[in-house]
């Protein structure tokens, strides 16, 4: 019986890490990917022209290590872009330091972004998505400061920075 015990709760163990691996590649239902976006590639286009990293993020909703990327300490004035499309999605003025170590911002460009529910995790949040390509970004909290109230806490490896350029 003891043998038995040890035997379901070790399965059941693995089945919840399993679960748990599952929700930190995305687990957050895929209504991005059902949207029709205007630009539109097959994994395989995708894959020849973003790093294993970007496309673990921007096309497997995967997040990168807290405080691994350099944007994070970027404070130059310019553009961050969609890492996938080259969409302008946010300005350098509304970056932050926000401590969570990510690149953060209290509003993206108008109309760059999307949003969805993410479910994972057992909570829910509110994922956002470039809006022409569909590429995720991370996530929007109700965390930051004025004038917005918002953290756009974004993976810095969905984006490239773009010194000196403006909206």
């Amino acid at each position: 019986m003891k043998r038995r015990n040890f035997l379901y709760g070790g399965l059941g163990a693995v089945t919840a890490l399993a679960g748990g691996a599952l929700m930190f590649r995305g687990g957050s239902g895929g209504s991005a990917k059902a949207e029709s976006f205007e630009i539109v590639k097959s994994e395989e286009e995708w894959r020849a022209i973003l790093t294993p990293e970007q496309y673990d993020v921007l096309r497997e909703e995967a997040t990168e290590r807290a405080f691994s990327s350099p944007l994070n300490d970027e404070k130059r004035a310019g553009l961050f872009h969609c890492a996938g499309c080259d969409l302008p999605l946010y300005s350098s003025e509304a970056k932050y330091d926000s401590g969570t170590g990510w690149p953060s911002f209290w509003e993206s460009l108008p109309g760059a972004i999307g949003t969805k529910d993410d479910r994972s995790f057992f909570m829910v949040r509110t994922e956002c998505h470039c809006r022409r390509c569909g590429g995720h970004l991370g996530h929007i909290f109700d965390d930051g400061p004025p004038p917005t109230g918002k953290r756009h806490c974004i993976n810095g490896v969905a984006l490239t920075f773009r010194p000196g350029e403006t909206a």
